[in-house]
């Protein structure tokens, strides 16, 4: 499960941004998750709450995800279409020719912080 790695990297990220800006707490977090992320939401929020009992600085803190659409461009009919999970034919022409465009990151998104 990688998600449990990402939760750790989102908890250090966490903490170097309380180190920089000065707060002692994380209230709400957040996330951004695309759907050709090939991260789990579902396990993301698990490890999250896992993760943070253990952190001094997010150990009551509440995760909130936001899911972001798969979008990709198709070299065939020169269109941005959407995607449900990477490996999907284009929608339109049915064409394998896609560059993923959006959807494909996870990243903190906003903070609530004391």
């Amino acid at each position: 499960m990688h998600e449990m790695s990402l939760t750790e990297g989102v908890i250090r990220i966490l903490e170097d941004q309380a180190a920089t800006h000065g707060f002692t707490k994380v209230k709400t977090v957040w996330l951004e998750i695309g759907q050709l992320s090939q991260v789990d939401p579902e396990s993301m929020a698990f490890c999250f709450s896992a993760v943070a009992k253990g952190s001094t600085i997010a150990a009551e803190a509440v995760l909130e995800i936001i899911t972001i659409p798969g979008q990709a461009y198709c070299l065939d009919c020169a269109d941005t279409v959407t995607l449900a999970r990477r490996g999907d034919a284009c929608p339109k022409c049915g064409s394998w020719a896609l560059q993923v465009t959006g959807g494909g990151d996870m990243r903190i998104k906003e903070l609530e912080v004391e």
